[in-house]
Formats: C-alpha cells, sequence, structure tokens
C-alpha cells in the first residue's frame, strides 16, 4: 500500500483500489494534486479494474465531477473498468442529478 499526496493505493492481483483521504476536495490546486497523483496509477493499470473509494469524502466540487469524467476516460482508454465505491448519499445525489450515474459505475454501499 502506498500513500501519495492525498490518496491510498492498494494494487491487487486485478483491481487497484484508490481511497481519497480527505473530506473536502473543493480547491483548484489540491484536485490538480490529485490529477497528479492519480494519473500514474492509472498509467500502471491498464486492463485492469480502478476502483474510486469515496469513504471518507463527504464534500467535493464540480471540478473534481471534471477530473473524475477524464479519469474514467483515461481508463476505459487504457482497456481498463473504473467503479467509484461508498459515495455519501449527498454525493450520490449529485450524480443523480447531473446523470453521471449512466456514466459512471457506481457501487452502492449496501452492495
Amino acid at each position: 500500500m502506498e500513500s501519495k499526496e492525498k490518496i491510498t493505493v492498494e494494487n491487487g492481483t486485478d483491481v487497484t483500489i484508490v481511497t481519497f483521504e480527505e473530506e473536502t476536495i473543493l480547491e483548484d490546486q489540491q484536485i490538480r494534486k490529485l490529477e497528479r497523483a492519480l494519473l500514474p496509477v492509472i498509467r500502471k493499470n491498464v486492463d485492469r479494474r480502478l476502483v474510486l473509494n469515496f469513504a471518507k469524502v463527504k464534500f467535493m466540487s464540480s471540478a473534481f465531477l471534471g477530473l473524475l469524467v477524464k479519469v474514467h476516460k483515461r481508463v476505459i482508454e487504457a482497456g481498463g473498468h473504473l467503479q467509484l465505491y461508498n459515495l455519501d448519499p449527498k454525493i450520490q445525489k449529485v450524480f443523480e442529478i447531473t446523470q453521471l450515474v449512466k456514466v459512471f459505475d457506481i457501487v452502492r454501499n449496501n452492495e
């Protein structure tokens, strides 16, 4: 398990789990740091499942949604599959309102 910026990365045989370690992801500088931390993980994750664990995240900005869309695109281009886990109910609602539930594979807490 490695920690880089504000994420923790766990590599399994066919899955990589990235856990966001901050409760709020709002500021542009913070999002840029997360992008820099995520890009090498995506590059190493060819043809595998990438799970983004939001268990600790309570608030996030629309700019972070933009980063997630970019991450999703890169994972798909690399032949992988992206899943979002443990979304706070308020964050889940944002994904529903923005219709991003149709884009992302979101695994509900009780699944």
